[in-house]
Protein backbone atom coordinates (compact mmCIF):
# COMPACT_ATOMS: atom_id res chain seq x y z
CA UNK A 1 0.00 0.00 0.00
CA UNK A 2 1.03 3.46 -0.98
CA UNK A 3 0.66 5.20 2.83
CA UNK A 4 1.16 2.38 4.91
CA UNK A 5 1.20 -1.55 5.21
CA UNK A 6 -2.26 -2.30 6.00
CA UNK A 7 -6.02 -2.40 5.63
CA UNK A 8 -7.44 1.61 5.01
CA UNK A 9 -9.99 0.84 7.80
CA UNK A 10 -7.39 0.39 10.83
CA UNK A 11 -5.59 3.69 9.90
CA UNK A 12 -6.04 6.07 13.16
CA UNK A 13 -7.55 9.85 13.55
CA UNK A 14 -4.39 10.69 14.65
CA UNK A 15 -2.43 9.45 11.76
CA UNK A 16 -2.17 11.00 8.52
CA UNK A 17 -2.65 8.23 5.63
CA UNK A 18 -1.20 9.21 1.70
CA UNK A 19 -4.75 9.99 -0.19
CA UNK A 20 -4.94 8.01 -3.14
CA UNK A 21 -6.95 6.36 -6.24
CA UNK A 22 -8.92 3.30 -6.01
CA UNK A 23 -6.25 1.67 -7.15
CA UNK A 24 -3.92 3.17 -4.70
CA UNK A 25 -2.33 6.21 -6.53
CA UNK A 26 -1.30 8.95 -4.86
CA UNK A 27 -3.44 12.51 -5.68
CA UNK A 28 -2.39 15.47 -5.53
CA UNK A 29 -5.78 17.32 -4.91
CA UNK A 30 -9.04 15.20 -4.63
CA UNK A 31 -11.14 18.46 -5.16
CA UNK A 32 -8.82 19.24 -8.22
CA UNK A 33 -9.32 18.32 -12.05
CA UNK A 34 -8.15 17.94 -15.29
CA UNK A 35 -9.04 19.92 -18.41
CA UNK A 36 -7.14 21.44 -21.44
CA UNK A 37 -6.43 25.00 -20.65
CA UNK A 38 -7.50 26.56 -18.19
CA UNK A 39 -11.27 27.27 -19.53
CA UNK A 40 -11.16 23.88 -21.71
CA UNK A 41 -13.23 20.64 -22.09
CA UNK A 42 -12.70 17.96 -19.18
CA UNK A 43 -10.01 15.11 -19.90
CA UNK A 44 -11.23 11.57 -19.95
CA UNK A 45 -7.76 10.80 -19.01
CA UNK A 46 -8.31 12.06 -15.15
CA UNK A 47 -9.07 8.41 -13.77
CA UNK A 48 -9.46 10.26 -10.01
CA UNK A 49 -12.65 12.43 -11.60
CA UNK A 50 -14.05 9.55 -13.75
CA UNK A 51 -13.35 6.86 -11.03
CA UNK A 52 -14.97 9.26 -8.15
CA UNK A 53 -18.24 10.27 -10.11
CA UNK A 54 -18.74 6.10 -11.30
CA UNK A 55 -18.46 4.78 -7.53
CA UNK A 56 -20.89 7.98 -6.49
CA UNK A 57 -23.49 6.93 -9.66
CA UNK A 58 -23.40 3.60 -7.48
CA UNK A 59 -23.11 3.72 -3.87
CA UNK A 60 -26.83 2.95 -3.52
CA UNK A 61 -27.97 -0.56 -3.09
CA UNK A 62 -31.70 -1.78 -3.43
CA UNK A 63 -33.48 -1.10 0.33
CA UNK A 64 -34.84 -3.94 1.96
CA UNK A 65 -38.70 -4.21 0.42
CA UNK A 66 -39.77 -4.75 3.98
CA UNK A 67 -37.22 -3.98 6.96
CA UNK A 68 -36.10 -0.92 5.13
CA UNK A 69 -35.59 1.29 7.66
CA UNK A 70 -33.34 -0.31 10.72
CA UNK A 71 -30.27 0.36 13.64
CA UNK A 72 -28.09 -2.35 14.67
CA UNK A 73 -25.00 -3.02 17.20
CA UNK A 74 -23.00 -5.95 18.31
CA UNK A 75 -23.15 -7.84 21.26
CA UNK A 76 -22.62 -11.35 23.08
CA UNK A 77 -26.03 -13.86 23.94
CA UNK A 78 -24.82 -16.00 27.10
CA UNK A 79 -26.10 -19.58 28.35
CA UNK A 80 -27.89 -18.87 31.66
CA UNK A 81 -29.82 -22.14 32.33
CA UNK A 82 -28.85 -25.95 31.15
CA UNK A 83 -31.15 -26.91 28.28
CA UNK A 84 -28.72 -29.83 27.61
CA UNK A 85 -32.13 -32.17 27.98
CA UNK A 86 -34.12 -30.99 24.65
CA UNK A 87 -31.18 -29.83 22.54
CA UNK A 88 -27.54 -30.36 20.99
CA UNK A 89 -26.77 -26.93 20.09
CA UNK A 90 -23.34 -26.36 20.79
CA UNK A 91 -24.26 -22.71 21.44
CA UNK A 92 -25.84 -24.08 24.20
CA UNK A 93 -24.08 -26.64 25.00
CA UNK A 94 -23.06 -25.48 28.72
CA UNK A 95 -24.00 -22.87 31.51
CA UNK A 96 -21.81 -19.35 31.37
CA UNK A 97 -20.81 -19.68 27.49
CA UNK A 98 -20.64 -16.56 25.62
CA UNK A 99 -21.76 -16.38 22.12
CA UNK A 100 -20.68 -12.99 20.17
CA UNK A 101 -23.52 -11.32 17.68
CA UNK A 102 -24.60 -8.97 15.85
CA UNK A 103 -28.46 -7.40 15.72
CA UNK A 104 -31.12 -5.27 13.47
CA UNK A 105 -33.88 -3.38 15.00
CA UNK A 106 -36.25 -2.17 12.05
CA UNK A 107 -39.91 -1.53 10.74
CA UNK A 108 -41.60 -3.23 8.76
CA UNK A 109 -43.77 -1.36 6.16
CA UNK A 110 -42.15 2.17 6.11
CA UNK A 111 -38.76 3.13 3.57
CA UNK A 112 -35.81 3.75 4.10
CA UNK A 113 -36.32 7.68 5.20
CA UNK A 114 -39.90 7.31 7.25
CA UNK A 115 -39.84 8.02 11.07
CA UNK A 116 -38.60 4.98 13.68
CA UNK A 117 -41.56 5.86 15.70
CA UNK A 118 -44.37 5.16 12.65
CA UNK A 119 -47.36 2.43 13.86
CA UNK A 120 -45.85 -0.85 12.87
CA UNK A 121 -44.30 -4.00 13.69
CA UNK A 122 -40.95 -4.16 14.52
CA UNK A 123 -37.78 -6.53 13.26
CA UNK A 124 -35.82 -7.96 15.54
CA UNK A 125 -33.14 -9.98 13.89
CA UNK A 126 -30.08 -11.28 15.43
CA UNK A 127 -26.72 -13.16 13.83
CA UNK A 128 -24.49 -15.47 16.02
CA UNK A 129 -21.56 -16.53 15.36
CA UNK A 130 -21.09 -19.93 16.70
CA UNK A 131 -18.50 -22.24 16.20
CA UNK A 132 -20.61 -24.27 13.71
CA UNK A 133 -21.72 -21.79 11.67
CA UNK A 134 -24.27 -18.73 12.08
CA UNK A 135 -27.26 -19.08 13.48
CA UNK A 136 -29.80 -16.08 12.78
CA UNK A 137 -32.99 -15.17 14.67
CA UNK A 138 -34.97 -13.44 12.39
CA UNK A 139 -38.03 -12.00 14.60
CA UNK A 140 -40.24 -9.76 15.34
CA UNK A 141 -41.51 -7.53 18.06
CA UNK A 142 -44.88 -9.22 18.24
CA UNK A 143 -45.54 -12.96 18.78
CA UNK A 144 -48.09 -13.43 16.06
CA UNK A 145 -48.49 -12.36 12.39
CA UNK A 146 -51.23 -10.93 9.70
CA UNK A 147 -50.98 -14.09 7.75
CA UNK A 148 -50.32 -17.80 7.96
CA UNK A 149 -50.46 -18.75 4.01
CA UNK A 150 -47.09 -17.73 2.62
CA UNK A 151 -48.51 -17.01 -0.84
CA UNK A 152 -50.31 -13.98 1.08
CA UNK A 153 -47.44 -12.25 2.25
CA UNK A 154 -46.28 -10.34 -1.12
CA UNK A 155 -50.33 -9.27 -1.20
CA UNK A 156 -50.53 -8.18 2.52
CA UNK A 157 -47.46 -5.71 1.79
CA UNK A 158 -48.75 -4.58 -1.01
CA UNK A 159 -51.52 -2.81 0.85
CA UNK A 160 -49.34 -1.46 3.81
CA UNK A 161 -47.11 0.42 1.21
CA UNK A 162 -48.31 2.96 -1.40
CA UNK A 163 -50.94 2.96 -3.92
CA UNK A 164 -49.79 2.54 -7.25
CA UNK A 165 -51.97 5.11 -9.04
CA UNK A 166 -51.45 8.54 -5.89
CA UNK A 167 -48.10 6.59 -4.39
CA UNK A 168 -49.60 7.65 -0.87
CA UNK A 169 -50.16 5.86 1.89
CA UNK A 170 -53.53 4.01 1.19
CA UNK A 171 -56.33 3.98 4.12
CA UNK A 172 -58.94 1.99 1.79
CA UNK A 173 -56.22 -0.27 0.94
CA UNK A 174 -54.68 -0.86 3.98
CA UNK A 175 -58.26 -1.75 5.36
CA UNK A 176 -59.80 -3.46 2.93
CA UNK A 177 -57.44 -6.74 3.14
CA UNK A 178 -57.75 -6.97 6.82
CA UNK A 179 -61.58 -6.88 6.63
CA UNK A 180 -61.15 -9.55 3.85
CA UNK A 181 -58.27 -11.80 5.79
CA UNK A 182 -59.76 -11.59 9.06
CA UNK A 183 -57.00 -13.88 10.35
CA UNK A 184 -55.13 -11.31 10.95
CA UNK A 185 -57.13 -9.83 13.59
CA UNK A 186 -54.96 -10.51 16.46
CA UNK A 187 -51.80 -8.71 15.07
CA UNK A 188 -54.03 -5.61 14.21
CA UNK A 189 -55.07 -5.47 18.42
CA UNK A 190 -51.32 -5.75 18.62
CA UNK A 191 -50.57 -3.21 16.22
CA UNK A 192 -53.54 -0.62 17.26
CA UNK A 193 -52.93 -1.11 20.81
CA UNK A 194 -49.86 1.18 21.84
CA UNK A 195 -47.77 -1.90 21.65
CA UNK A 196 -47.91 -0.56 17.96
CA UNK A 197 -45.76 2.30 19.14
CA UNK A 198 -42.73 1.24 20.86
CA UNK A 199 -41.00 4.11 22.60
CA UNK A 200 -37.35 2.41 21.81
CA UNK A 201 -35.69 -0.60 20.19
CA UNK A 202 -34.25 -1.34 23.99
CA UNK A 203 -37.92 -0.74 25.39
CA UNK A 204 -39.43 -3.71 23.24
CA UNK A 205 -39.89 -7.43 23.48
CA UNK A 206 -38.73 -10.01 20.62
CA UNK A 207 -40.26 -13.12 19.00
CA UNK A 208 -39.83 -15.98 16.97
CA UNK A 209 -43.69 -16.58 16.12
CA UNK A 210 -42.53 -19.35 14.21
CA UNK A 211 -42.40 -22.78 15.74
CA UNK A 212 -39.14 -24.43 15.16
CA UNK A 213 -37.68 -27.84 16.44
CA UNK A 214 -34.70 -27.80 19.17
CA UNK A 215 -33.18 -31.54 18.20
CA UNK A 216 -31.16 -33.94 19.80
CA UNK A 217 -27.75 -36.26 18.13
CA UNK A 218 -30.40 -39.27 18.58
CA UNK A 219 -33.12 -38.00 16.19
CA UNK A 220 -35.21 -37.00 19.22
CA UNK A 221 -36.75 -33.33 18.69
CA UNK A 222 -39.47 -31.12 20.63
CA UNK A 223 -41.28 -28.08 19.09
CA UNK A 224 -40.16 -24.45 20.87
CA UNK A 225 -40.60 -21.11 20.23
CA UNK A 226 -38.83 -18.60 21.67
CA UNK A 227 -39.46 -15.29 23.55
CA UNK A 228 -36.94 -12.45 24.54
CA UNK A 229 -37.84 -10.10 26.99
CA UNK A 230 -36.45 -6.87 27.97
CA UNK A 231 -34.81 -6.17 31.34
CA UNK A 232 -35.29 -2.22 30.42
CA UNK A 233 -38.87 -2.66 30.71
CA UNK A 234 -41.46 -2.55 28.12
CA UNK A 235 -41.91 1.08 27.12
CA UNK A 236 -44.57 2.20 24.53
CA UNK A 237 -45.44 5.80 23.19
CA UNK A 238 -49.12 6.68 22.76
CA UNK A 239 -50.28 7.82 19.40
CA UNK A 240 -49.89 11.54 19.81
CA UNK A 241 -46.40 10.83 21.26
CA UNK A 242 -45.73 8.41 18.40
CA UNK A 243 -46.81 11.07 15.55
CA UNK A 244 -44.83 14.05 17.78
CA UNK A 245 -41.60 12.49 17.63
CA UNK A 246 -41.76 11.50 13.85
CA UNK A 247 -41.63 15.14 12.98
CA UNK A 248 -39.28 16.30 15.80
CA UNK A 249 -36.94 13.34 15.35
CA UNK A 250 -37.76 10.19 12.78
CA UNK A 251 -34.50 9.07 13.82
CA UNK A 252 -35.42 8.87 16.89
CA UNK A 253 -34.97 4.96 17.58
CA UNK A 254 -31.82 4.70 15.49
CA UNK A 255 -30.62 7.79 17.87
CA UNK A 256 -31.74 6.19 21.12
CA UNK A 257 -29.91 2.70 20.57
CA UNK A 258 -26.59 4.01 19.37
CA UNK A 259 -26.14 6.95 22.45
CA UNK A 260 -27.25 4.15 25.28
CA UNK A 261 -24.55 2.10 23.81
CA UNK A 262 -21.99 4.26 23.41
CA UNK A 263 -22.98 5.91 26.96
CA UNK A 264 -22.35 2.20 28.30
CA UNK A 265 -25.73 1.91 28.94
CA UNK A 266 -26.09 -1.47 27.34
CA UNK A 267 -29.60 -2.77 26.49
CA UNK A 268 -30.04 -6.72 27.12
CA UNK A 269 -32.64 -9.01 27.15
CA UNK A 270 -33.67 -12.46 28.98
CA UNK A 271 -34.33 -15.28 26.35
CA UNK A 272 -37.03 -17.75 27.37
CA UNK A 273 -38.14 -21.13 25.33
CA UNK A 274 -41.86 -22.54 25.22
CA UNK A 275 -41.58 -26.59 24.61
CA UNK A 276 -43.87 -28.97 23.38
CA UNK A 277 -43.22 -32.57 22.74
CA UNK A 278 -44.68 -33.92 19.28
CA UNK A 279 -47.38 -35.85 21.21
CA UNK A 280 -48.54 -32.68 23.14
CA UNK A 281 -48.09 -30.14 19.78
CA UNK A 282 -50.82 -33.05 17.96
CA UNK A 283 -53.03 -32.69 20.94
CA UNK A 284 -52.91 -28.81 21.54
CA UNK A 285 -55.75 -26.53 21.16
CA UNK A 286 -54.06 -24.08 18.62
CA UNK A 287 -52.32 -25.43 15.48
CA UNK A 288 -48.44 -24.79 16.22
CA UNK A 289 -47.65 -23.97 12.61
CA UNK A 290 -50.10 -21.48 12.66
CA UNK A 291 -48.50 -17.72 12.80
CA UNK A 292 -51.53 -15.95 13.43
CA UNK A 293 -51.70 -18.24 17.22
CA UNK A 294 -49.38 -17.78 20.35
CA UNK A 295 -48.68 -20.60 22.53
CA UNK A 296 -50.75 -19.21 25.81
CA UNK A 297 -48.02 -18.98 28.53
CA UNK A 298 -50.31 -20.68 31.53
CA UNK A 299 -50.27 -23.65 29.12
CA UNK A 300 -46.70 -23.92 28.14
CA UNK A 301 -44.90 -21.85 30.56
CA UNK A 302 -41.25 -19.59 29.49
CA UNK A 303 -38.41 -21.32 30.47
CA UNK A 304 -35.01 -19.71 30.56
CA UNK A 305 -32.28 -20.10 29.05
CA UNK A 306 -29.94 -17.18 28.14
CA UNK A 307 -29.27 -13.43 28.24
CA UNK A 308 -28.78 -11.33 25.10
CA UNK A 309 -26.92 -8.30 25.38
CA UNK A 310 -25.70 -5.09 23.29
CA UNK A 311 -22.31 -3.61 24.17
CA UNK A 312 -20.31 -2.05 21.08
CA UNK A 313 -21.81 0.00 18.19
CA UNK A 314 -20.63 0.07 14.75
CA UNK A 315 -18.12 1.88 13.05
CA UNK A 316 -19.99 1.97 9.40
CA UNK A 317 -23.40 1.55 9.49
CA UNK A 318 -23.34 0.76 5.43
CA UNK A 319 -20.90 -1.81 5.58
CA UNK A 320 -22.34 -3.13 8.74
CA UNK A 321 -25.97 -2.92 8.74
CA UNK A 322 -27.49 -1.83 5.51
CA UNK A 323 -25.10 -4.81 4.15
CA UNK A 324 -26.32 -7.00 7.33
CA UNK A 325 -28.01 -9.88 5.82
CA UNK A 326 -30.46 -12.46 8.33
CA UNK A 327 -32.12 -15.61 6.99
CA UNK A 328 -34.18 -18.31 9.44
CA UNK A 329 -32.37 -20.72 6.80
CA UNK A 330 -29.08 -19.67 8.38
CA UNK A 331 -29.30 -22.15 10.85
CA UNK A 332 -26.98 -24.89 12.91
CA UNK A 333 -27.09 -28.61 14.12
CA UNK A 334 -29.39 -29.07 16.50
CA UNK A 335 -32.31 -27.07 15.10
CA UNK A 336 -34.57 -27.26 12.31
CA UNK A 337 -37.68 -25.31 10.78
CA UNK A 338 -40.58 -26.88 11.33
CA UNK A 339 -43.29 -27.40 8.61
CA UNK A 340 -45.12 -23.79 9.45
CA UNK A 341 -45.67 -22.71 5.81
CA UNK A 342 -44.85 -19.55 5.95
CA UNK A 343 -41.20 -20.22 7.89
CA UNK A 344 -40.80 -22.42 5.35
CA UNK A 345 -41.14 -19.69 1.96
CA UNK A 346 -39.12 -17.72 4.18
CA UNK A 347 -36.17 -20.03 4.09
CA UNK A 348 -36.25 -18.96 0.25
CA UNK A 349 -36.99 -15.56 0.14
CA UNK A 350 -34.35 -14.38 2.83
CA UNK A 351 -31.23 -15.27 1.14
CA UNK A 352 -32.55 -14.82 -2.78
CA UNK A 353 -33.28 -10.94 -1.56
CA UNK A 354 -29.62 -10.74 -0.30
CA UNK A 355 -28.31 -12.26 -3.58
CA UNK A 356 -30.23 -9.36 -5.21
CA UNK A 357 -29.02 -6.60 -3.12
CA UNK A 358 -25.82 -7.47 -2.30
CA UNK A 359 -24.69 -9.84 -4.98
CA UNK A 360 -24.78 -14.07 -4.73
CA UNK A 361 -21.21 -14.11 -2.55
CA UNK A 362 -23.35 -12.38 0.29
CA UNK A 363 -21.68 -14.17 3.03
CA UNK A 364 -18.60 -13.28 2.33
CA UNK A 365 -19.32 -9.80 3.53
CA UNK A 366 -17.23 -9.45 6.95
CA UNK A 367 -20.38 -8.53 8.64
CA UNK A 368 -21.96 -12.04 7.54
CA UNK A 369 -19.02 -14.19 7.26
CA UNK A 370 -19.29 -17.21 9.46
CA UNK A 371 -15.71 -18.02 11.95
CA UNK A 372 -15.34 -20.41 9.21
CA UNK A 373 -16.57 -22.12 6.38
CA UNK A 374 -15.44 -25.08 3.88
CA UNK A 375 -17.48 -25.03 0.93
CA UNK A 376 -15.60 -25.11 -1.82
CA UNK A 377 -18.22 -26.26 -4.58
CA UNK A 378 -19.69 -22.61 -4.52
CA UNK A 379 -17.45 -20.46 -6.93
CA UNK A 380 -17.10 -17.02 -9.31
CA UNK A 381 -19.64 -15.16 -8.96
CA UNK A 382 -19.62 -10.94 -8.11
CA UNK A 383 -17.61 -10.07 -5.00
CA UNK A 384 -15.77 -13.45 -4.68
CA UNK A 385 -13.28 -11.88 -2.01
CA UNK A 386 -12.30 -14.85 0.29
CA UNK A 387 -9.70 -16.20 -2.35
CA UNK A 388 -12.09 -17.97 -4.28
CA UNK A 389 -10.88 -21.07 -2.36
CA UNK A 390 -7.86 -21.26 -4.57
CA UNK A 391 -6.93 -24.27 -5.96
CA UNK A 392 -9.43 -26.67 -4.66
CA UNK A 393 -11.40 -28.56 -6.92
CA UNK A 394 -14.88 -27.36 -6.82
CA UNK A 395 -16.11 -30.82 -7.73
CA UNK A 396 -16.42 -33.68 -4.96
CA UNK A 397 -13.02 -34.80 -5.60
CA UNK A 398 -10.92 -38.03 -5.05
CA UNK A 399 -7.92 -36.15 -4.77
CA UNK A 400 -9.42 -33.67 -1.55
CA UNK A 401 -10.70 -35.38 1.59
CA UNK A 402 -13.46 -33.61 3.37
CA UNK A 403 -14.85 -34.71 6.94
CA UNK A 404 -18.86 -34.71 6.51
CA UNK A 405 -21.07 -34.56 9.62
CA UNK A 406 -23.44 -37.36 10.13
CA UNK A 407 -27.04 -35.83 11.16
CA UNK A 408 -29.81 -38.39 11.97
CA UNK A 409 -33.71 -37.78 10.57
CA UNK A 410 -36.06 -35.97 12.83
CA UNK A 411 -39.58 -36.39 11.23
CA UNK A 412 -40.94 -39.58 12.71
CA UNK A 413 -43.30 -37.88 14.66
CA UNK A 414 -44.41 -35.52 11.78
CA UNK A 415 -46.12 -38.40 9.64
CA UNK A 416 -49.94 -36.36 11.09
CA UNK A 417 -48.47 -32.68 9.02
CA UNK A 418 -49.90 -34.74 6.24
CA UNK A 419 -48.91 -35.40 2.64
CA UNK A 420 -48.71 -32.27 0.04
CA UNK A 421 -52.08 -31.04 -1.33
CA UNK A 422 -53.12 -27.52 -1.96
CA UNK A 423 -54.05 -25.51 0.80
CA UNK A 424 -55.67 -22.17 1.63
CA UNK A 425 -56.77 -21.41 5.51
CA UNK A 426 -60.22 -20.36 6.13
CA UNK A 427 -61.46 -17.89 8.98
CA UNK A 428 -63.42 -19.97 11.59
CA UNK A 429 -64.23 -18.73 15.07
CA UNK A 430 -61.18 -19.99 17.07
CA UNK A 431 -59.30 -16.97 15.26
CA UNK A 432 -60.64 -14.62 17.00
CA UNK A 433 -60.28 -16.23 20.50
CA UNK A 434 -57.43 -14.73 20.78
CA UNK A 435 -57.93 -11.78 20.23
CA UNK A 436 -61.04 -11.35 22.27
CA UNK A 437 -57.79 -12.35 25.28
CA UNK A 438 -55.92 -9.43 23.89
CA UNK A 439 -58.55 -6.92 24.15
CA UNK A 440 -59.77 -8.18 27.83
CA UNK A 441 -56.16 -7.46 28.77
CA UNK A 442 -56.02 -4.47 27.37
CA UNK A 443 -59.27 -3.57 30.06
CA UNK A 444 -57.16 -4.28 33.07
CA UNK A 445 -54.76 -1.54 31.85
CA UNK A 446 -55.30 2.24 32.25
CA UNK A 447 -56.73 3.91 29.19
CA UNK A 448 -55.44 0.97 26.84
CA UNK A 449 -58.68 0.09 25.40
CA UNK A 450 -59.46 3.74 24.61
CA UNK A 451 -56.22 4.28 22.89
CA UNK A 452 -56.75 1.19 20.37
CA UNK A 453 -60.21 2.32 20.21
CA UNK A 454 -58.93 5.87 19.27
CA UNK A 455 -55.90 4.46 16.98
CA UNK A 456 -58.12 2.37 14.75
CA UNK A 457 -60.67 4.86 14.69
CA UNK A 458 -58.67 7.79 13.32
CA UNK A 459 -56.87 5.81 10.44
CA UNK A 460 -59.77 3.84 9.20
CA UNK A 461 -62.08 6.92 9.12
CA UNK A 462 -60.08 7.57 5.91
CA UNK A 463 -61.02 4.60 4.15
CA UNK A 464 -64.16 4.27 1.87
CA UNK A 465 -67.67 3.09 3.53
CA UNK A 466 -67.98 -0.43 2.67
CA UNK A 467 -64.42 -1.14 3.51
CA UNK A 468 -65.39 0.80 7.42
CA UNK A 469 -68.07 -1.06 7.45
CA UNK A 470 -66.08 -4.70 6.87
CA UNK A 471 -63.83 -3.46 9.53
CA UNK A 472 -66.75 -2.68 12.21
CA UNK A 473 -67.76 -6.32 11.59
CA UNK A 474 -64.54 -8.10 12.08
CA UNK A 475 -63.86 -6.32 15.20
CA UNK A 476 -67.46 -6.97 16.43
CA UNK A 477 -66.92 -11.01 16.28
CA UNK A 478 -63.92 -10.21 18.21
CA UNK A 479 -66.21 -8.18 21.12
CA UNK A 480 -69.45 -6.78 20.57
CA UNK A 481 -69.04 -3.87 22.51
CA UNK A 482 -65.04 -3.42 20.78
CA UNK A 483 -67.42 -3.12 17.35
CA UNK A 484 -69.93 -0.90 18.30
CA UNK A 485 -67.39 1.70 20.01
CA UNK A 486 -65.17 1.39 16.68
CA UNK A 487 -67.75 2.31 14.47
CA UNK A 488 -69.25 5.30 16.48
CA UNK A 489 -65.51 6.44 17.10
CA UNK A 490 -64.82 6.07 13.40
CA UNK A 491 -67.98 7.67 11.83
CA UNK A 492 -67.73 10.99 13.57
CA UNK A 493 -64.53 11.27 12.25
CA UNK A 494 -65.66 9.92 8.93
CA UNK A 495 -66.64 12.04 5.84
CA UNK A 496 -70.34 12.30 5.13
CA UNK A 497 -71.31 9.68 2.85
CA UNK A 498 -70.94 9.60 -0.70
CA UNK A 499 -67.95 11.35 -0.65
CA UNK A 500 -64.10 10.91 -1.13
CA UNK A 501 -62.24 9.60 2.00
CA UNK A 502 -61.22 12.69 3.71
CA UNK A 503 -57.33 12.23 2.57
CA UNK A 504 -54.86 9.56 3.17
CA UNK A 505 -53.24 7.75 5.92
CA UNK A 506 -50.33 9.91 5.44
CA UNK A 507 -52.13 12.71 6.09
CA UNK A 508 -53.50 11.82 9.16
CA UNK A 509 -49.91 11.54 10.46
CA UNK A 510 -49.80 7.62 9.80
Amino acid sequence: MVADDKPASTFKYSEKPVYTTSNGCPVENPEAFQRVGSNGPLLLQDFHLIDLLAHFDRERIPERVVHAKGAGAYGEFEVTHDISDITSIDMLSSVGKKTPCVARFSTVGGEKGSPDTARDPRGFSIKFYTEEGNWDWVYNNTPVFFLRDPTKFPLFIHTQKRNPQTNLKDATMFWDYLSTHQEAVHQVMHLFSDRGTPYSYRHMNGYSGHTHKFTKTDGSFVYVQIHLKTDQGSKTFTNEEAGKMAAENPDWNTQDLFDSIQKGEYPSWTVYAQVLTPEQAEKFRWNIFDLTKVWPQKDVPLRPFGKFTLNKNVENYFAEIEQVAFSPSHLVPGIEPSADPVLQSRLFSYPDTHRHRLGVNYQQIPVNAPLRAFNPYQRDGLMAVNGNYGANPNYPSSYRGMTYKPVKPTNDHEKWAGAAVMDLSEVVPEDYVQAKGLWDVLGKQPDQQDHFVGNVSGHLSAAKEDTRKRTYEMFGRVDEELGKRIAEATEKLAPASGSQAAGSAESRGW
